[in-house]
């Protein structure tokens, strides 16, 4: 498949003289390491521990079985998988041979896994027979009727029951790979150009569309270990219960821990009492998460009667951390807590340091080492520090393009500078505070919904002549997602919209948590809802 980037050689030349990029491939750190840590845990999951030496046979496997059904150089896989071994295993294989990784979260239902798929064309689908309840592997089968790119549907079965009839057990992919007669030569001539794609993430889709965005494995080697540079030096094993699907945990869930030589901790689900006794049983180090995760550790009943003396480093991005929070935090934690702000483009940008005074804990951080952020006007003119304006980034770590094409992306850039959508102040010392966004979207403990999809599937329903999604501030998890209607008719309850967008496959993360209703929209001379104003009257005493 062919990806349009926006790389010049300029570009990859600027980012090599920095010494940020340097055409190093995961497979190739973790061959190394696995080599002498043999033994050594490398994941740690629902199904126990998987070591260095096991998780190096199975990559081998999977690469091989990858080949025999016909994965080459650019092919997309999708991944559809919860935190589980599964999916590191599968990165690894997938980029060894020059394939393109795409995740999707497990939550997401056919609706959206139809217009990703579309985009990205994946050759092989890979997810598990059933999540919280949801039958992912009969979706995936049904799915494959509508997309002839398709050839595979492989199913992990973590159930015991039979999987669809159509599918392909990841067991037997497996197999294929130990019975291959594939050389070693043939393998190495698959070996990708550090620069060629590797990665398709998608974002969340607040135009109506998610946006593909592509990475290499220079942008996604250097947010790793910038990462591990600011955050967790000397850490070895690591904890992740964000979905290895968004940027936060693909990145630093899978190639963090594989740098570093250490050990991941997975957790499918959160559960912050879960948490507490896995930092007290396998000594974790560092981790990372919402906002709202860290809340609910310090909430958990007898935190105080848990061994958290391991416990270093978490960071929290999504959402500013309330102050009160951190002053729990620092009564309560061993841990330094660092905030954090990010995007699928430009991975993990900014970060607080371990050594920050308190009053910097309540921003979101500063950037990276070789990146950099800037406020301007509606000019493109840079702000003075302290001057509210549009967040702008650039730097090693940005992506290569979207797969829509060229034109989408060089949209969002001004200057060479990366337009984040985000409103921000910028201190004297560099540290950036979010103070809105330019773009409409709601952030719902850290998952961001997509609101255009929203209110276009909430225009069908018989009874609503308009709507506006928008966010209603929340105690834990920052915000979520209230839908203010125009009725036609009788006024829909939120229980009919509820049952109308589960009918409809709607993600129900994706689901409104409250409702207004309204006889008319504030609307600009254009004719467009200003929903600026609909923010403040969600968002007031009643």
């Amino acid at each position: 498949m062919f990806f349009e980037t926006t790389l010049t050689t300029a570009n990859i030349e600027a980012n090599r003289t920095s010494g940020l990029w340097q055409d190093t491939h995961l497979f190739d750190s973790f061959a190394e390491k696995a080599a002498h840590l043999g033994d050594n845990p490398l994941v740690i999951d629902v199904d126990g521990v998987l070591s260095w030496r096991k998780a190096a046979e199975q990559v081998d496997e999977l690469s091989r079985g990858l080949i025999e059904l016909g994965v080459r150089k650019g092919t997309v896989v999708q991944l559809q998988l919860p935190n589980r071994r599964e999916f590191l295993l599968l990165v690894l294989a997938i980029e060894r041979i020059g394939a393109v990784v795409n995740p999707i979260a497990p939550i997401f239902r056919s609706n959206e896994v139809t217009v990703m798929s579309a985009l990205a064309r994946p050759s092989i689908v890979i997810t598990v027979d059933n999540f919280r309840g949801f039958n992912l592997a009969e979706m995936h089968v049904t799915l494959q009727e509508q997309s002839p790119w398709v050839d595979h549907v492989i199913v992990i079965d973590t159930m015991g029951e039979a999987i669809p009839a159509d599918a392909l057990e990841y067991d037997r992919l497996l197999a294929v790979g130990r019975q291959s007669t594939i050389d070693d030569r043939t393998l190495a001539l698959l070996r990708p150009d550090p620069n060629d794609v590797c990665e398709i993430i998608f974002t969340s889709g607040t135009t109506g569309q998610p946006k593909g965005v592509m990475h290499n494995q220079n942008t996604l080697n250097v947010a790793a270990e910038l990462w591990l540079e600011r955050v967790a030096e000397g850490c070895d094993v690591f904890h992740m219960a964000s979905t290895l699907a968004h940027q936060t945990g693909y990145l630093y869930g899978v190639r963090a821990p594989i740098l570093a030589g250490g050990t991941i901790v997975y957790q499918q689900v959160w559960d912050p009492v879960e948490f507490a006794g896995l930092i007290q049983e396998h000594g974790i180090h560092a981790s990372m998460g919402a906002t709202p995760f860290l809340a609910d550790l310090l909430d958990v009943d007898g935190l105080a009667t848990y061994d958290l003396s391991s416990f270093t480093a978490f960071v929290c991005a999504g959402a500013a951390i309330p102050l009160p929070v951190l002053e729990r935090a620092r009564d309560m934690l061993p841990c330094t807590v660092l905030p954090g702000w990010g995007m699928t483009e430009t991975a993990l940008s900014t970060i607080g340091r371990r050594d920050d005074a308190f009053a910097k804990l309540s921003t979101d951080g500063v950037a990276l080492t070789g990146n950099e952020t800037r406020v301007v006007d509606e000019h493109g003119v840079a702000l003075e520090a302290g001057i509210e304006g549009d967040l702008q980034f650039r730097g090693s770590l940005t992506f290569i393009g979207y797969i829509q094409g060229r034109e989408l992306t060089e949209s969002c850039f001004r200057d060479g500078w990366f337009n984040t959508g985000d409103r921000a102040i910028i201190d004297t010392d560099g540290y950036v505070s979010i103070s809105g966004r330019t773009k409409d979207i709601v952030i719902r403990g850290g998952e961001n919904i997509p609101v255009k999809e929203v209110e276009d599937v909430l225009l069908r329903h018989p009874n609503v002549a308009n709507v506006a999604v928008v966010a209603q501030l929340h105690e834990r998890l920052g915000e979520v997602s209230c839908a203010v209607i125009l009725p036609d008719g009788d006024p829909p309850t939120l229980a009919d919209l509820i049952t109308f967008l589960d009918e409809q496959n709607v993600t129900k993360q994706f689901w409104p948590e409250d409702l207004r209703i309204v006889d008319q929209f504030p609307m600009t001379p254009s004719g467009k809802i200003q929903k600026y104003h609909l923010r403040d009257i969600v968002n007031s005493p009643a």
